[in-house]
């Protein structure tokens, strides 16, 4: 079986310090956590349980519930200390659910990325309309949802289709080698609900009005 510790420790003994908007480092107590943008502060509220971090990643800064939790919008002023490896990848899973299952999976050759066609195709019932979806709306959507700033951390592995980009977005956002080597890349194999989702309403609000 995959050991998702080890091979998170191998990582993190390698010189991986960030996962996300979550920095990674060695304590006297073991390890710690924090948001990226609070090093250096010594005025954290502080945790000291792995599942403290599902509560840490559920709300953003103003309250407000994150059903994303790869977006950019990690809540700041904690600091979590966990005594050992296996504590800290149970708790990256709550911040980045499944994302070191795909970085791993990735690695071994086993992640297919599946096209945004292809993901529209098996839409049924409401959701059917986004199959009418064209390559300009799309293009407009992914930029628009899946973009770094405000939408969504992930790399994106996957295209609209064959021969269809995406030219609103830097080339950056579909390059794995793009992510900083003390990263661990946040992969998309497929398109999410919450872009499928966007399709409908992008398709409903944008159709002709009726003859």
């Amino acid at each position: 079986m995959r050991d998702t510790t080890r091979e998170f420790e191998s990582w993190l003994n390698a010189g991986g310090k960030r996962v996300g908007q979550v920095i990674v480092s060695a304590a006297d107590a073991g390890w710690e956590l924090r948001h990226g943008d609070d090093a250096g502060r010594d005025d954290l509220e502080t945790f000291s349980k792995w599942q403290d971090a599902r509560a840490l990643a559920n709300l953003d800064d103003g309250g407000a519930f994150r059903p994303l939790k790869t977006a950019p919008s990690l809540r700041h002023g904690w600091r979590l200390v966990l005594p050992d490896v296996h504590a800290v990848r149970l708790a990256i899973e709550y911040f980045y659910p499944a994302m070191l299952g795909v970085w791993i999976a990735r690695r071994l050759g086993e992640v297919v990325p599946v096209d945004l066609r292809e993901t529209l195709g098996r839409q049924t019932g409401m959701y059917r309309i986004t199959q009418k979806l064209t390559d300009e709306q799309a293009q407009r959507l992914v930029a628009k949802t899946c973009r770094s700033n405000g939408g969504c951390l992930k790399t994106i592995l996957w295209r609209i289709s064959a021969g269809v980009s995406v030219p609103l977005l830097p080339p950056e956002k579909f390059r794995e080698e793009a992510t900083p080597a003390d990263s661990l890349p946040l992969l998309c194999q497929e398109a999410c609900n919450i872009l499928v989702a966007a399709a409908r309403k992008m398709v409903k609000d944008e159709a002709p009005p009726p003859a």
